[in-house]
């Protein structure tokens, strides 16, 4: 299995891609990684008891403008939205989902697929922290605030220092 590492400024996380489930969202992200994309940008929004999200946004809270195209939604994959997941994220538009995914603090069943209508597709479930679990908790520990409109904001910034396919 393909292997992701996240250097962030809280520390390192290691992530197992599921290529067999979910081999479209994979493909993307892998694009992403290979091309730096996500070096430098911020988690810039963190729930405690929900979710960390990154993947999209800068220091500033400007979007980084996506290199590629929307995919296809695979949350129809089998996998759930448990504690230590990566998903993607997506707007209403259920294959709208580029760069930005967010790691399942807490087990979110009702994010996972029910059905291919709007309120159904679900998000898709890609990836599962293998080691760093303990640096997603800080993560979701952290103070936020709104920020240029944005809630759930670190008040301090999380980098993503570096992303690299390790394996």
């Amino acid at each position: 299995m393909t292997q992701v590492l996240l250097k962030t400024t809280f520390g390192d996380v290691t992530i197992a891609l599921n290529a067999e489930k979910a081999p479209k969202t994979v493909e993307n992200f892998i694009k992403y990684v290979e091309d730096g994309y996500y070096n430098g940008l911020i988690f810039h929004r963190v729930i405690d008891g929900f979710m960390v999200q990154g993947g999209g946004m800068e220091e500033d809270m400007s979007e980084r403008t996506s290199k590629h195209a929307a995919i296809e939604n695979e949350a129809d994959n089998g996998l759930s939205n448990k504690v230590g997941t990566l998903a993607m994220a997506r707007t209403m538009d259920p294959h709208s989902a580029s760069s930005q995914f967010f790691i399942n603090v807490k087990d979110n069943n009702f994010l996972d697929h029910t059905g291919k209508n709007a309120e159904g597709w679900g998000y898709c479930v890609f990836a599962e922290v293998t080691d760093g679990m303990d640096v997603v908790n800080r993560i979701k520990g952290v103070k936020t605030g709104i920020t240029r409109g944005h809630q759930d904001v670190p008040v301090e910034p999380v980098k993503i220092e570096s992303a690299e396919v390790i394996k």
